[in-house]
């Protein structure tokens, strides 16, 4: 039986070796994988702990499963063998019932515990910090980000300090989106007419990208942008020079409630003194009635400009 167990289980390890090899050639940039801050780093460990729990069960149901066709399998010896027959075993339905229910219960307790503690500031050194306010707003396909306190507002690129936390206050121009910075922490929705609130933390300097995550038409895959993570040092002097920036006018705001996407811009005042978004979700539809713009029209006119852009530089060439 020994030499039988053998036979069976080396091309299953074989096989999960190399499928292990494969799997593990795309993991060289899983940003989730990666922490840079102390909220990312709890997630992280969420679902290394999850992982290794259901590799565990699966490992178990795997040696059952060859140990039992071995031990039943056809012999000379029991050749035509009738079993007899059974109406049920209280005793297995209860043993297959209460096992899922203990795996549900032992993966739900610190995933529970996890999503609780993700709603407060991150736990952390740096903890009694006064935390960065970060109004962030999505609009088809762009990302706006609003400063209150520094009266400074970014598009498409954000700009933190280091071991402070951070408070995202999350709503959205028109369609809802999902607010994503991988290596910070896990993602969440900014809807219309609602107000989310996200804590996130970077516990060290480097340049972050940042997503919408939740499919939102043609322009979805645009609507990205960058995260500058700087010492506290950085941060200022950036704030000094962004407060010297153009203002914002409320004409340039509406501009940008255009479907489309758009390159980083930063303004030295924010859209907040004529418009919350949580407060008045119709403001974008009221100002693309204003400009006649619709989806189709001006995502046509867009492509056309691009593919325009494009010849004129092959052409160049």
């Amino acid at each position: 039986m020994v030499n039988l167990l053998g036979k069976y289980l080396k091309p299953i390890i074989l096989f999960g070796a190399l499928m292990s090899v494969f799997l593990l050639g795309g993991c060289s940039q899983m940003a989730v994988l990666d922490p840079k801050g102390p909220v990312a780093a709890q997630q992280r460990d969420l679902i290394m702990l999850s992982i290794v729990f259901m590799l565990f069960i699966i490992a178990v149901v795997f040696v059952l499963f060859v140990l039992i066709i071995i031990k039943y399998r056809e012999r000379p010896t029991n050749m035509g063998y009738e079993p007899p027959e059974m109406e049920g075993s209280k005793f297995l339905e209860i043993v297959w019932t209460v096992i899922p229910i203990i795996i549900v219960i032992a993966l739900s307790i610190p995933t529970v515990q996890a999503i609780y503690s993700l709603e407060e500031i991150p736990e952390s050194e740096h903890a009694d910090k006064k935390p960065l306010v970060v109004y962030a707003t999505s609009v088809d396909w762009k990302w706006i980000f609003s400063y209150p306190e520094e009266d400074i507002e970014t598009v498409n690129q954000l700009y933190i300090p280091e071991d402070r936390p951070l408070e995202f206050r999350l709503t959205s121009a028109d369609t809802m989106a999902s607010f994503w910075i991988p290596q910070l922490g896990g993602q969440k929705y900014a809807m219309s007419e609602m107000e989310m609130k996200l804590y996130l933390q970077s516990d060290e300097p480097g340049v972050y990208e940042g997503r919408n995550a939740n499919f939102t038409g043609e322009g979805f895959t645009k609507q990205r942008f960058k995260v500058y993570s700087q010492t506290e040092e950085d941060f200022a002097a950036w704030v000094k020079k962004s407060q010297s920036a153009p203002e914002l006018k409320e004409e340039q705001y509406e501009k940008l409630m255009f479907p489309g996407d758009a390159k980083p811009m930063t303004f030295s005042s924010t859209h907040l003194g004529f418009v919350n978004h949580a407060k008045d979700p119709e403001y974008a539809i009221r100002v693309r009635e204003k400009y006649g713009v619709t989806y189709q029209e001006h995502h046509s006119k867009t492509e056309e400009k691009e593919k325009n852009d494009t010849g004129e530089e092959l052409g160049s060439k």
